[in-house]
């Protein structure tokens, strides 16, 4: 018996636009039809080839015959009772992911992965407790995007307003990815057409790449995940802070709004009693006076592995008094999705189970 070889299609979304003009003139087509179907993938959406109906039959079979498109697909979803909708994604190889609209009166957020799992381990977060299985291509993070943007429509009747990269994983170690994938959704003409300041790209703390986000011109926004004002406690909660200090991330923030000239988002979840004295405070003033920053004070949503709990409001109020006494921009971000384990930091899976 004469067993055929396995043909595995590329991901035709892996493709450049050059690539694919280049794959056309190789099999006796107009290398303007690569411009037609780049515009079905990334600003139509298209999850099939059948779905291109101003292009030929005979070349949608052709296309079908050499790709495939590795659609990102909802295994399900679960809604808050203040209207949080948390997603768990299929991914194209049985991996799973999440995602979360975050409907408010004023905005439609998305909060989107960039990893399966995470390598951080952060102490205080769902993600941190899973194993990094892989990073999130530019498709897998773009369709997390488009479906929380049809999603938002169909729940809401309102558009997505803003997407934040706050979801599972550490966008900065999938760089090439999470930039490519701001390029497709910021794309007017074959994207969704997103403005780049309605985007956030959260950070853990990746120094180097920092840098590297001003020297290729990024121009979405940058928040960093601080969440403990000095080296010793951030080394605790944090095991990247021992790679990446706090003098060092200083520099790397420095770099970046001199060559940006845009202020970062601090984000700060508030521990009970961990992290949240007016000692504590004094010493994120200190950060706060290193480049223009706001500050968000988060709400802590605690999980079982970790011991942390949420600071009290007799302890949360002070605290965010003086650092606006003193001209820091705070705000307090509640939590919402909680019910559901939606909210900031519980995002998880379990794998090859619904999350």
């Amino acid at each position: 018996m004469i067993t055929l070889p396995i043909v595995t299609k590329r991901d035709i979304r892996k493709l450049t636009l050059d690539e694919l003009k280049a794959f056309f003139v190789e099999h006796g087509e107009k290398p303007f039809r690569a411009k037609q179907v780049m515009e079905w993938l990334w600003r139509n959406v298209a999850h099939s080839f059948s779905e291109m109906n101003n292009i030929s039959l005979s070349t949608r079979e052709l296309l079908d015959a050499h790709f495939s498109i590795n659609s990102v697909q909802i295994q399900k979803q679960q809604q808050s009772t203040d209207g949080t909708i948390k997603y768990a994604f299929r991914l194209h190889d049985g991996h799973l992911v999440e995602g979360v609209l975050i409907p408010k009166d004023d905005r439609m957020t998305a909060c989107i992965s960039s990893q399966v799992g995470c390598s951080l381990t952060c102490k205080f977060c769902a993600t941190g407790y899973m194993e990094r299985k892989r990073n999130l291509d530019t498709a897998e993070i773009f369709d997390q995007v488009a479906i929380i943007a049809q999603q938002a429509e169909e729940h809401f009747g309102k558009p997505l307003t803003n997407i934040v990269y706050m979801g599972m994983g550490e966008p900065l170690l999938n760089y090439a990815n999470v930039l490519k994938s701001v390029e497709r959704i910021t794309d007017n003409k074959e994207g969704l057409g997103m403005a780049a300041r309605r985007l956030t790209v959260s950070t853990a703390g990746i120094s180097k790449m920092i840098k590297k986000l001003a020297d290729d011109g990024f121009k979405a926004n940058l928040a960093l995940s601080l969440h403990a004002p000095t080296d010793d406690k951030r080394n605790e909660i944090m095991p990247i802070n021992e790679s990446n200090s706090l003098p060092v991330l200083k520099e790397a923030l420095q770099h970046y709004h001199q060559v940006t000239g845009r202020m970062v988002t601090y984000e700060y979840i508030v521990f009970d009693n961990f992290n949240d004295s007016i000692e504590d405070a004094k010493a994120l003033l200190e950060i706060t006076k290193w480049i223009p920053c706001k500050v968000n004070l988060i709400e802590y949503n605690p999980i079982a592995p970790a011991a942390f709990l949420n600071a009290q409001e007799d302890r949360l109020v002070p605290f965010m008094k003086y650092l606006a006494d003193r001209g820091v921009q705070v705000n307090v971000r509640r939590s919402r999705g909680k019910d559901i384990d939606a909210a900031c930091g519980q995002l998880a899976t379990k794998e090859g189970q619904p999350a």
